[in-house]
């Protein structure tokens, strides 16, 4: 009778690897005791922020990065290939499981369920010359890692995250996916972000749920009210300023395909497990980095113009923090710094949830 234990230990720490909102877009299809096949999603036809199917295509790349730590520290090689007769929007990829009695655990398997979101204000102190060469070395070849560190530096990055967090609070195309995405008064969540860990305090996530209920609410507190503004102090300006650096991952060429999108997701796995190692904790801010790239590749992601506006401008600042050309390199934009754990977190969904028969 075939044993899928081996299977089933990788996939319950596979299961951890990041995706945007904790939306998991991946299911399991376990073919043999060496063989399984990854299902790999997107969230195009009802998230905003992945209409190009990007984002999902990085989160696939890091689950791949963490099922091949996983095996490692079975004492197996990870075969993995993607099939290329199937659409974006449903990737199939091949995972093959060969023993090999000569592979070393990797060093970062012990950190793959310790690697958290931290949304809150962190530890201004920089980061040493030996974190960050660890974290450069931690990249393939070709990629680099660019740094935002100084206070102006630092400044500028938590302005452009606030300003653009007001299109982002403020665009109806939005409202549904953070309704969707917020398990409310819940410090874990399973398949979405729970409310304790947003990064607001009690009295303003009370006044997120409220609003919540409705676009017309949240429309009525951000026109007349600003009520979009404790918000954007908590969890964009706030957390902006104090951290140790911003950064951004630049890729050696614009990544355009589903390989160089699933290429790029397996390096920021291996980033972002680099710096759990160190001690550091790191939270993803995407959402300029994704509207500069649907403005430049003329996505008309929102109906409101003065969004749309807002966008260009906004584009044109994150672009002048970048080398020359660099803007279609970037894959990934984030802060990090030091700090206890966060009191609350995403969760994942069980195996036997992922696994299709």
């Amino acid at each position: 009778m075939p044993d899928f234990g081996l299977i089933q230990r990788i996939l319950e720490r596979a299961r951890w690897a990041p995706s945007g909102d904790n939306t998991q877009p991946w299911r399991f299809e376990i073919l043999g005791e060496h063989h399984l096949l990854v299902h790999g999603f997107d969230t195009r036809d009802h998230v905003v922020y992945d209409l190009d199917g990007r984002p999902s295509q990085l989160a696939v790349g890091a689950l791949l990065e963490t099922i091949a730590i996983a095996a490692s520290a079975e004492g197996y090689a990870c075969d993995i290939e993607r099939r290329p007769d199937t659409p974006e929007t449903h990737l199939l990829i091949d995972v093959r499981l060969e023993r090999d009695n000569q592979l070393p655990a990797d060093v970062l398997a012990p950190f793959i369920e310790k690697r958290v979101v931290q949304r809150r204000a962190m530890s201004t102190r920089r980061l040493s010359v030996e974190q960050k060469q660890a974290l450069a070395a931690s990249l393939p070849e070709g990629y680099a890692v660019l740094w935002f560190e100084t206070w102006p530096e630092r400044y500028r990055m938590a302005r452009l995250m606030f300003d653009n967090a007001k299109i982002r609070l403020n665009i109806p195309e939005a409202f549904p996916v953070h309704k969707a995405v917020i398990e409310w008064n819940a410090r874990f969540s399973e398949d979405r972000i729970p409310s304790r860990a947003l990064g607001v305090d009690p009295l303003t996530e009370r006044l997120m749920h409220w609003a919540m209920a409705s676009w017309q609410r949240v429309e009525f507190l951000n026109r007349w009210l600003f009520g979009d503004l404790l918000p954007r102090l908590q969890m964009d300006m706030a957390p902006g300023l104090f951290c140790g650096a911003h950064l951004a991952l630049l890729a050696p060429a614009e990544p355009t395909t589903v390989d160089d999108h699933l290429v790029a997701g397996r390096a920021l796995q291996r980033f972002w497990l680099t710096a759990t190692r160190l001690g550091l904790l790191i939270q993803p801010e995407m959402t300029p980095l994704i509207f500069s790239r649907y403005y430049r590749e003329g996505v008309r992601f929102t109906a409101r113009t003065l969004a749309m506006e807002s966008t260009a401008a906004l584009r044109l600042r994150l672009a002048a923090e970048l080398p020359p050309g660099g803007e279609g390199q970037v894959f990934f934009l984030g802060r990090l710094g030091c700090r206890a754990l966060p009191l609350a977190r995403s969760m994942r969904r069980q195996v036997n949830a992922l696994v299709i028969e």
